[in-house]
């Protein structure tokens, strides 16, 4: 069950330093999600897009609608912790967001917020790059009770977008 709960593994939360070259494949692997979504979708069902990756794990549509919630999500985090000092974030409950009647939806709404979301933050990451300090900038999260730094935060919405497209090849059998 691991397997399927973990598809690329488990994310290192404790993990703080990272190198500028692992820095980059981590922002190349966000641009690229979108483009890798829309390989796996190409052709697929309706009734396909109900399938799960595990029991009691969301459908490949529900996955798609929390991909678009939480990298909106991180993109606003990545604007907050670029333009303020060691902002505060709000959590979200994602179980609960994936309950609303929006999730129900057909996907593609979200697949072009994703697009949108990741064309703005992949250009503004790897602006970011090229000011290797800007990486040691941090938010703080509450849930968590510490801060993170944006290579952190990079890092874990790399594993993130990779975590969930592993969900979806499990789904559609790929």
């Amino acid at each position: 069950m691991e397997h399927l709960k973990y598809p690329v593994g488990k994310f290192d939360s404790e993990r703080t330093e990272y190198p500028l070259e692992e820095m980059l494949e981590y922002v190349l692997q966000i641009q690229a999600l979108p483009n890798e979504l829309s390989k796996l979708l190409n052709g697929i069902s309706a009734e396909s897009a109900d399938n799960t990756y595990r029991p009691g794990g969301w459908n490949v549509r529900q996955i798609f609608h929390h991909l678009a919630d939480a990298h909106l999500n991180a993109w606003v985090r990545t604007k907050l912790t670029l333009t303020e000092e060691n902002p505060t974030v709000k959590p979200w409950n994602e179980n609960a967001w994936a309950e609303g009647k929006d999730y129900g939806f057909a996907y593609e709404a979200s697949f072009l917020m994703l697009v949108g979301i990741h064309q703005r933050w992949s250009l503004l990451l790897l602006e970011t790059l090229k000011t290797p300090e800007l990486l040691s900038r941090t938010f703080f999260h509450p849930e968590h009770n510490k801060s993170f730094t944006l290579a952190q935060l990079i890092a874990m919405y790399a594993w993130h977008g990779n975590t969930h497209l592993g969900h979806i090849r499990i789904a559609l059998g790929k």
